[in-house]
């Protein structure tokens, strides 16, 4: 059926794209079992303002859902401090508002709720009250495993006290050096290494490991964050690559700062600290020390009373390839230990007990996530592609008989999972091309027991209106250079016999990354396909989710094979018969953005116009920990980064391109765009550019979004690229 026959379907529009409520339905965070296992929490966004969160509950007992903690009613309305906006920056949330994150108590009668930079206790008999002696800014608080103790950071110590009664107090040394931080983790661990924690309770809360850092020898940069009416400047220190990173180090002391020992983490200084993890008694801490190529990672045994340290195994990385940091791992009560490895060439499970190592998983497929363990019976969850590639699922295994494990979720469908802590629930979530994210827990054999959001489209659902216009999305492989296969995903307009459409191809290319999967495509596509476009998206070589060979491709050549593959997707959609040859445009966000321009130079001729949003241009001005690991040292290695810079071959651009980056990014900073755009000008190289005033690496909100999309497509309407609707 085609749309002119039907007076109902309704076609979307940008502006609705990026209004309230949200197109997908409601979006649930944060989903937390209450440590009794009555309750089921989660953050829930409201429907008139859908970055605006609070924490809802599900009493297990008499089904039924209420709001426990009201954002608004709690909010104080104060301005986030710099810190706090940069950390969330970090974690990628620095565009929600209300509770971003909350903890439980250990009696499961109250939570810990950060508002507003405040830290409040909000009992679930409605009593709310401000945790004692903080100030507002505090970041990262914890509680203790067993309710008793709180810490926190502030003014860069570590403070820790009674969660009633007296206030915290600084367990910390007070330092003089500004550049020295207690109980933080560095910018590197936040940006790269998915670590955001700088200490670790104990167990019994008799102990806490803290990581101290000190950023004095780290370069600085003064970053200007330039708004509408004003500029502000910020120096700050920043690891660019082949220049010192922080020197670390991990301290272990009791929660009044007495009895205070070093980690012996080895001769070396230049060093990762990845991860640090309290085995089950609280007898062994163990920590993840990785080398600063990122080739090899250890697994030291510390004694926390004296803190010497040990190799209990080392993990090393394939050649041309790197270290891949997991949270997929687990040590169990008996001392033994469930690992993520790329040992065979593919992410897996193995178990290590008494210095053995047994494959739980194998085969030319991945083990995406570790969900959780249940020790009493044996068996281990995960998420795996292993039946599609495109479409993850859930898994269980047991340990005494893992080669026939079983899945429990259902295909064509895009699963993912968390666990409560004893591995007893599940928690599902999921989604397919139709349907925008469910989520449900589910007992130990994947059988639903409750929705925890259903969001089915229809009704009031606010994607209804539109689902009669809702497009399905194909899937396919194409050949790369080599013969691999590169799996490609594509939407279209309901095609009319002799008619050709514009593409607009949305890429990503780096390493860690997967674009192409069979769930829920958003509103976005949905409203470029209304438009008269086809959306077109393709992985290249150095996507996630394939294994070691597929993902090193990109070592040290950056820039090369990615767009050698995306050329190949462009290539077969000229062969065809409903695709506007002389109409492929190409479109990315960060190193999606570097992909665009290296696009453009590399093939003169074979996209009508590309976009480049936040794109990185030279590599040496971006981190070390990133930049290193897939291009090593500039310093050793020059002739690597000037090949997979953006600016060497600026002149070769001929076809249009639209610059956009936001002016006061602090990820991919500014100067990166007007490098690039100085660069082109000194070679009279034409294009045009969008800059957003006050705007970090997220640009975005319901009008900022709207204006940046038509923007694009009146852009690709001018340049002979557009649809011109």
């Amino acid at each position: 059926m085609t749309k002119t026959t039907n007076s109902a379907v309704k076609d979307l529009t940008f502006e609705r794209v990026f209004a309230s409520p949200g197109l997908n339905g409601p979006a649930p965070r944060a989903v937390k079992l209450s440590p009794d296992g009555r309750y089921l929490t989660l953050l829930r966004n409201r429907a008139d303002d859908r970055e605006r969160y609070d924490l809802w509950g599900f009493d297990r007992t008499t089904s039924k859902w209420t709001m426990l903690v009201d954002s608004l009613k709690l909010s104080s309305g104060r301005t986030l401090s710099e810190a706090e906006k940069m950390q969330r920056e970090r974690q990628r949330i620095g565009d929600l508002k209300g509770i971003v994150a909350y903890e439980w108590a250990a009696d499961s009668k109250s939570v810990l709720v950060p508002v507003d930079g405040d830290l409040l206790i909000a009992g679930l008999d409605g009593s709310v009250r401000k945790v004692e002696g903080t100030k507002g800014g505090e970041l990262t608080p914890k509680l203790g495993p067993k309710g008793k103790h709180i810490a926190f950071v502030r003014d860069r110590q570590l403070w820790a006290g009674p969660v009633t009664g007296a206030a915290a107090v600084a367990i910390s040394p007070a330092e003089t050096n500004e550049n020295v931080h207690w109980g933080e983790a560095e910018f590197v661990a936040q940006e790269e290494m998915n670590r955001f924690n700088g200490f670790w309770w104990s167990p019994d809360e008799s102990r806490i490991a803290v990581e101290r850092f000190d950023e004095s020898m780290v370069g600085v940069v003064t970053r200007a964050a330039i708004g509408a009416e004003g500029t502000k400047t910020f120096d700050q220190r920043y690891p660019a690559a082949g220049t010192p990173n922080a020197e670390v180090s991990l301290h272990v002391m009791a929660p009044d700062g007495s009895g205070r020992v070093q980690v012996d983490l080895g001769k070396d200084k230049d060093i990762y600290l990845a991860r640090v993890d309290w085995a089950p008694d609280g007898k062994t801490l163990y920590v993840q020390r990785m080398d600063r190529e990122q080739t090899q990672l250890d697994m030291l045994k510390v004694d926390p009373m004296t803190g010497k340290s040990s190799v209990l195994f080392s993990e090393k990385a394939a050649a041309k390839h790197w270290i891949d940091l997991s949270d997929s791992y687990r040590f169990l009560d008996d001392g033994s230990l469930v690992w993520w490895s790329q040992r065979d060439g593919f992410g897996h499970l193995y178990h290590y007990k008494g210095g053995k190592w047994t494959q739980l998983t194998k085969g030319e497929w991945t083990v995406t996530g570790m969900v959780g363990v249940d020790e009493k019976r044996g068996k281990v969850y995960f998420t795996g592609n292993r039946d599609d590639v495109l479409a993850q699922q859930v898994y269980a295994l047991d340990l005494k008989a893992p080669a026939n494990f079983t899945r429990l979720t259902e295909l064509n469908w895009v699963n993912g999972a968390s666990m409560d802590k004893s591995g007893q629930t599940l928690m599902i979530t999921r989604s397919s091309d139709t349907q925008p994210s469910q989520s449900f827990i589910a007992d130990t054999s994947g059988k639903r027991l409750a929705w925890i959001e259903e969001n089915k489209v229809g009704g009031t659902h606010p994607y209804a209106p539109y689902l009669a216009s809702h497009r399905p999305a194909q899937f396919g492989t194409i050949p790369a250079a080599d013969g691999t296969p590169l799996h490609y995903m594509m939407i279209t307009p309901p095609l009319e016999p002799g008619k050709t459409y514009p593409v607009f191809t949305y890429h990503y290319g780096g390493p860690t990354a997967q674009v192409v999967t069979k769930g829920f495509q958003g509103a976005l596509a949905q409203a470029i396909v209304d438009k008269g476009y086809i959306y077109f998206a393709i992985d290249n070589r150095g996507s996630e989710n394939r294994g070691v060979k597929f993902a090193s491709a990109l070592y040290h050549a950056m820039g090369t094979v990615e767009v050698e593959d995306q050329l190949a997707g462009a290539n077969w959609l000229k062969k065809q018969p409903f695709v506007a040859a002389d109409k492929i445009s190409t479109f990315g966000w960060s190193y999606g953005g570097y992909m665009s321009i290296k696009m453009l130079q590399a093939d003169p001729g074979a996209y009508a116009a590309g976009i480049a949003v936040a794109p990185v241009t030279k590599w040496q001005m971006y981190d070390t920990t990133y930049t290193e690991r897939y291009l090593g040292d500039p310093n050793k290695l020059p002739k690597v980064y000037e090949k997979s810079n953006a600016l060497a071959d600026t002149s070769k651009i001929k076809d249009p391109l639209l610059i956009i980056h936001g002016m006061a990014d602090d990820n991919v900073v500014f100067e990166n765009a007007s490098a690039i755009i100085a660069k082109m000008q000194g070679e009279a190289v034409p294009f045009e550019m969008m800059l957003y005033p006050g705007y970090t690496h997220r640009i975005s909100g319901p009008k900022v979004s709207q204006h940046l999309y038509e923007t694009i497509f009146r852009f690709l309407d001018r340049n002979g690229a557009g649809s011109g609707k």
